[in-house]
């Protein structure tokens, strides 16, 4: 079986190499997985995770082994099901990325792996655990979300979208300290985790600015046709102060500017990831006025744990399934992954793919 892996820390290292093969045509074979589903894989979503530990950014094997087989957006289909697990042969189902630690700390041992406190977790394609670019895996089924057949193959949208569920949890939890009625909401960043943001902004009623640089390409359009507005212009000086910002850059002058934006009680969740090689220069004396005069708070938010992926299985699931598919910009076998990790203008979401 020929899967995508990468040696980590070693820059250039990925290629396609051979596994030892999973029971995929020999149901008898499937003993030796016993209570694990046996899956098939249909798609795996690429993204900046990937190509950082394709470039020798971070990354870790599983104990003992020196590869790591990459891939953490992935969906598939069961193949082979264990009794009493819920789940039946061509069922869609997809992996839950982080495993808790093995301790556990006090937030694994109650679910909330996402939130984990001693950072011995792992993470399927990222930390420590396989990931999913290879035609066929064996999953626990605590770690597998069942998606209905009317998403399929675009629930390999699921994984990014529980990122944004869990901020947008997050988000609502801290409104609640007060009476909080927010109706504005900037998202800043029109990648993958940008426009699911906007898309759960807007199926809660919430009027929404997208910003990003592009001014041409798929971007505008996916973003108007949520009912929302595509703006290149600077964070503040729209004339609206928003009550939420979900900033997905990670570009130091932007969370400022981001922070400086919002009106009294404005809340800002940072899930994009600085590569702290720019220094910004801080007002920190400011910051801290802006932040106790007006209760605003500043969050990150990392990760998501099973009811964020099942949260994200319902937005997706009242998504119109046509803007789902554009988000999809391009589909690659697995055998040309390395165009797979190109950036191109008009990419949003590129997604290997399976054949069965």
């Amino acid at each position: 079986m020929r899967a995508l892996a990468v040696e980590p820390g070693v820059g250039g290292s990925a290629g396609l190499v051979d596994l030892p093969g999973l029971p995929t045509d020999d149901p008898a074979g499937y003993r030796a997985y016993d209570g694990q589903l046996l899956v098939e894989t249909r798609a795996v979503g690429m993204c900046g995770t990937d190509r950082e530990i394709v470039a020798g950014a971070y990354g870790t094997a599983p104990p003992g082994y020196r590869l790591l087989v990459l891939g953490h957006e992935a969906v598939g289909q069961v193949r082979v099901a264990p009794p009493g697990s819920g789940f039946a042969p061509g069922n869609w189902v997809v992996p839950i990325v982080r495993r808790p630690d093995p301790v556990p700390c006090a937030s694994c041992a109650a679910g909330e792996w996402d939130m984990c406190r001693n950072g011995r977790y792992t993470e399927h394609g990222i930390v420590g655990a396989d990931g999913f670019a290879r035609p066929a895996f064996v999953l626990d089924p605590a770690f597998a979300v069942r998606v209905p057949d009317s998403l399929g193959e675009l629930a390999v949208l699921v994984e990014p979208t529980s990122v944004v569920a869990k901020a947008w949890e997050q988000i609502e939890r801290i409104g609640g300290r007060s009476a909080w009625a927010p109706a504005n909401v900037l998202v800043t960043g029109a990648g993958p985790i940008g426009l699911l943001a906007a898309l759960l902004a807007r199926q809660r009623g919430l009027a929404t600015r997208v910003l990003d640089r592009v001014t041409d390409g798929p971007k505008p359009e996916l973003v108007a046709d949520l009912g929302a507005r595509y703006d290149t212009g600077p964070v503040a000086g729209q004339g609206v102060a928003p009550d939420v910002v979900i900033e997905c850059t990670g570009a130091g002058t932007v969370v400022l500017d981001a922070v400086a934006a919002t009106g009294p009680s404005g809340i800002v969740c940072l899930t994009g990831l600085s590569t702290g090689s720019r220094a910004v220069e801080l007002d920190a004396g400011g910051w801290n006025r802006r932040l106790v005069l007006e209760n605003d708070v500043v969050f990150g938010s990392v990760n998501a744990n099973r009811r964020h992926y099942e949260a994200a299985v319902s937005a997706l699931t009242r998504a119109d399934p046509a803007w789902l598919r554009r988000l999809i910009t391009r589909r690659v076998p697995l055998e040309r992954w390395r165009v797979a990790l190109d950036r191109r203008p008009d990419d949003v979401k590129v997604v290997l793919t399976f054949e069965g």
